[in-house]
């Protein structure tokens, strides 16, 4: 694996070894100069908007802006670094001079994996890219197989999620540098990781955010998202901007996949979807190694997931399973709020049936909205649902960001903890569920003025009249301890509690990879059903080629006959009987059942 760069429409890019070409698209612009290291350089501008010039002599680390014609200094768009903050000025950075030291990296096949969601900043307590490389022997010994980074493109202040991310290719500079997060990828493969990193191309955030001054065309005045105007993906400078920047992170940085957030606000008029031409890109130009790519959508859709005819996926791998992780919400802790009033009926069957089938909701009317949402998922193959019982989303828009152990209690939780890792779906984990973290996941901002007074306040009408959280005052997402708060506690491993949840995540990882995974490989769709449901209570069956896996879990207050499972044991939890007792769960395994 050597060190390569992937050459961008837009920014700094070196030509060749002694020149670099600047590039800007500007349409709302007559005049942008390039300052080079204090230098004002006239760029020229092209008919169709673009700003050009082309440099000798540049020298990695040199710093530049584009200034426009009132005098403003705005950072490249297209920036591969920042000196600092995102209002500062952008770095020339050497794509190349980054030295890969696990060369032989291969990658991992999608049906192993165990995803790890992770957010840099408050994964260690220094919340940088270096820091978090000491923590992933630990995450490799667990049995994780795959690390899943929010994203870390670079957005307004030191503190955030990282949704709100405005220089769509340059690592978050309070994380470290380029070379740094590269170190991580290099570091986590060493380990037998693979890494994927959570991408935002559905909005750009509200500070540091030039394009609309640069280019209004960037942009459809028409149509809004729920964080600010709609991207014009029909534009040809703006469909480079936004499909090169997922080409530039699997090139440059190595990553073994990405996922797509929110891709049901990327609305494309174009005769073949921006998504869609983007995973054809990917699948023809990447093919020394697998890569794996998920979506978040909550249409409940499967036309971006085909798979041919030796079952592999043509386009996306996988789907976030949100109704998944509503219907276990509600049968866990009776919540019935907001989006989880569609899951409070019968919850039970609701779990069963996104277990058996995929989603929940498959054309059925929503409660929440009154409109029809899904498709039939019966015919997706148990490995294109990304399936989770908590996550950033789910912990962190709550007002408090308690995890589920605080609203459900430590023995329910592990009974469907142990229900997401034996399920033939891929599980994924929110960082610390492992050794059963109680401290919150927040949400945070560094915002200020006029910008952090409208955070706070709208974060706080968020949840006014919101069952549960009446009388609360919901933390100011710009305070810093807000912030603080929601780091791990790496004390909680050691504690006893801690030691005994892991061996459990260990116990549970372990028998996934050896009686699981082998089922998976040849898994194809139609294969889950129902098996029985009573209050409180499931059972659902998958039939493969190699073997029928079974699972049932009881949360209700009566034992539950499971005589018709077939098969032996493979686990369960806290013991085995003739019929399963309240807060108990069995996964059962027969190799003769074969389809």
């Amino acid at each position: 694996m050597e060190s390569k760069s992937f050459f961008k429409s837009w920014g700094a890019e070196r030509v060749s070894s002694d020149e670099v070409r600047f590039r800007l698209w500007a349409t709302g612009q007559q005049r942008v100069t390039l300052r080079l290291s204090g230098k004002d350089i006239e760029m020229t501008r092209q008919p169709d908007g673009w700003f050009e010039t082309q440099l000798s002599g540049v020298a990695p680390g040199a710093e530049y802006d584009f200034v426009l014609a009132d005098g403003t200094a705005v950072p490249d768009p297209a920036s591969r670094g920042q000196k600092g903050e995102v209002n500062g000025p952008s770095l020339v950075i050497d794509p190349e001079a980054y030295v890969w030291q696990n060369t032989d990296w291969q990658g991992r096949p999608w049906q192993e994996s165990v995803v790890y969601e992770l957010h840099i900043g408050t994964f260690t307590p220094q919340g940088t890219f270096q820091a978090a490389i000491e923590k992933l022997p630990w995450l490799a010994e667990n049995g994780i197989t795959m690390i899943e980074v929010l994203p870390v493109s670079q957005f307004g202040g030191n503190r955030g999620w990282g949704y709100d991310g405005v220089l769509l290719y340059a690592p978050h500079s309070a994380y470290g540098t380029p070379d740094d997060f590269k170190a991580f990828v290099d570091a986590a493969h060493g380990h037998g990781l693979s890494v994927v990193l959570d991408i935002v191309l559905n909005h750009f955030g509200p500070e540091g955010n030039y394009l609309p001054l640069l280019s209004p065309d960037f942009f459809h005045k028409e149509r809004q998202t729920p964080w600010g105007a709609g991207i014009a993906y029909d534009v040809d400078a703006v469909r480079r901007y936004i499909t090169e920047a997922p080409l530039y992170w699997l090139q440059e940085f190595n990553l073994d996949g990405l996922r797509f957030d929110a891709i049901d606000q990327i609305e494309d008029p174009a005769d073949k979807h921006v998504l869609i031409e983007i995973a054809e890109r990917i699948r023809a130009e990447i093919t020394d190694r697998p890569i794996h790519l998920t979506t978040e959508d909550c249409r409940n859709v499967t036309f971006l997931h085909p798979r041919d005819e030796k079952g592999q996926a043509t386009l996306f791998t996988g789907e976030w399973n949100d109704d998944f992780h509503n219907a276990v919400h509600v049968l866990a802790t009776g919540e019935n709020h907001a989006y989880y009033q569609d899951f409070a009926d019968r919850p039970e069957q609701r779990v069963a049936r996104a277990l058996a089938e995929g989603f929940v909701y498959q054309g059925e009317v929503s409660q929440q909205s009154g409109e029809p949402r899904g498709v039939d998922s019966r015919g997706q193959p148990p490995v294109a649902f990304v399936d989770f019982i908590q996550n950033h989303d789910q912990v962190g828009n709550r007002a408090q960001g308690e995890r589920l152990v605080s609203l459900a209690g430590v023995e329910r939780t592990q009974l469907l903890l142990a229900t997401l890792l034996l399920s033939p779906h891929i599980p994924l984990l929110f960082m610390g569920e492992e050794y059963g973290e109680t401290q919150p996941f927040l949400f945070f901002t560094d915002f200020h003025g006029d910008l952090a007074k409208a955070v706070r306040e709208g974060r706080a009408r968020e949840f006014e009249g919101h069952a549960g959280h009446e009388g609360e005052s919901v933390p100011d997402p710009n305070d810093p301890q807000t912030f603080e708060r929601s780091k791990l506690n790496w004390d909680k491993p050691q504690t006893p509690e801690g030691q005994q949840w892991l061996a459990l995540t260990r116990r549970l990882l372990q028998l996934r990879q050896q009686h699981i995974v082998p089922l998976l490989h040849t898994a194809g769709g139609h294969c889950g059903r129902v098996v029985n449901t009573a209050p409180g209570f499931l059972a659902v069956r998958w039939d493969f080629p190699q073997g029928t896996l079974s699972l049932a879990l009881n949360v209700g207050d009566q034992p539950q006959p499971i005589a018709d499972l077939p098969g032996e044991t493979l686990f369960a939890w806290p013991q085995q009987t003739p019929e399963l007792a309240p807060e108990a769960i069995v996964v059962r395994l027969d190799k003769g059942a074969a389809q």
